[in-house]
């Protein structure tokens, strides 16, 4: 098990098969006539399984929509994430911690990986004040908590959250002082319902009405592109993926891997596309058991000798520069930074690029390392014990 060293797999394989520069596209329909800002009819969001439509991203779609004339509307705004067909999702079954971003299920219209991003800011008055990112239709957050006195700790359980209910989310403890600004990314309690809160949020905030309502529903036939947003290209994604090891922009590449072309992308077929990529390139040589493409999943197997193969066809591919600039540099950025404050003086750190991987009984690393001879080696590293 190479827990997220499976990353690896994934991210080349997208590479090769996608290409570098490969766009998701997230399109806006509308199915009446626009008159005057006001759309007579439902805005329909199509997504294409876009790994990272965050906030900042999401801000400018809707400017675009209001730049073609649209800021009323007076029908529905429908969500249609068909692109992919999954499983029943439950958030708590891999490791009971349901409100960890890293256990969000993919979707085909994945927005701000479905998570909440706190912010606590100490306002000079007694309070820390509570910000929240990003904006949630109907959903009421607890506006600022008191100080405390003492370290910072772990600050998080002293705030005291209470998330049973998503819509009114409540901190009933008190903030460490000595703390300053903090941020906590919280995965949404109700992640079913995030992207249709998140999208009418950040629509009422840029000034924009909605008679209706925000809901999930397939593309009317006969509707009209308006406006279609772009994805960041595949090379930027990769690197957020294995830089970062981000488990659920993992798995929307995975999926993509069968989607690609507006095709309906799953799990299953997505194993097949890959299983017959990996037969083309690398023959009889053992091949990867996926699962979700991620590494957070306990069937999911490579061996060393084939994840080693796979480096060396990566190092030597014309996508050599794109895949292996992804990878973490060794003590300085991504999920290997601390290995700097862990042996300050290994001559590893920045002559590595890397990615790890850790699950309970699992730890991991793989990529290649720089010799002061100039010469690349490739590493890798699996340890399922313990």
């Amino acid at each position: 098990n190479p827990a997220s060293v499976m990353k690896l797999v994934t991210t080349y394989a997208g590479l090769d098969m996608l290409g570098s520069n490969y766009l998701w596209r997230t399109r806006i329909y509308t199915d009446g006539p626009i008159k005057d800002g006001v759309l007579s009819g439902n805005l329909i969001i199509r997504g294409s399984g876009d790994p990272k439509l965050v906030i900042e991203r999401l801000q400018d779609l809707v400017a675009h929509i209001q730049e073609k004339g649209v800021r009323v509307v007076r029908g529905d705004v429908i969500l249609d994430n068909s692109i992919f067909t999954l499983p029943a999702h439950n958030p708590a079954a891999f490791d009971d911690e349901p409100l960890r971003p890293y256990n969000a299920a993919p979707d085909g219209l994945l927005m701000n990986f479905k998570s909440l991003v706190f912010r606590f800011v100490p306002d000079g008055s007694g309070q820390a004040k509570v910000y929240t990112t990003p904006p949630m239709a109907g959903v009421n957050v607890t506006p600022s908590v008191p100080l405390s006195n003492g370290g910072c700790g772990v600050w998080q359980t002293r705030v005291q959250p209470d998330f049973a209910d998503p819509q009114n989310i409540r901190f009933n403890g008190a903030y460490p002082t000595a703390c300053g600004d903090k941020e906590w990314a919280v995965a949404y309690a109700d992640p079913v319902h995030f992207s249709a809160r998140m999208f009418e949020g950040v629509w009422r905030q840029s000034g924009g009405a909605l008679l209706g309502q925000v809901k999930y529903g397939k593309l009317p036939p006969g509707s009209r592109v308006l406006v279609t947003g772009t994805s960041l290209p595949l090379v930027s994604i990769i690197a957020d993926i294995n830089k970062f090891s981000n488990n659920v922009m993992a798995q929307q590449l995975f999926l993509t891997l069968s989607s690609a072309g507006d095709q309906h992308g799953s799990f299953a077929e997505s194993r097949n596309r890959l299983a017959g990529w990996w037969r083309q390139q690398f023959g009889l040589r053992a091949a990867p058991k996926m699962e979700n493409g991620s590494g957070l999943s306990r069937n999911e197997r490579i061996s060393a000798a084939s994840l080693t193969a796979m480096l060396q066809h990566a190092a030597q591919g014309k996508n050599a520069s794109a895949f292996m600039e992804s990878l973490s540099i060794a003590g300085i950025d991504g999920t290997t930074a601390r290995m700097r404050s862990r042996s300050p003086n290994s001559a590893a750190i920045g002559n590595a690029r890397l990615k790890t991987g850790t699950l309970r009984d699992v730890t991991a690393i793989a990529g290649y390392a720089y010799g002061m001879s100039g010469q690349v080696y490739t590493v890798v590293a699996i340890i399922n014990h313990p």
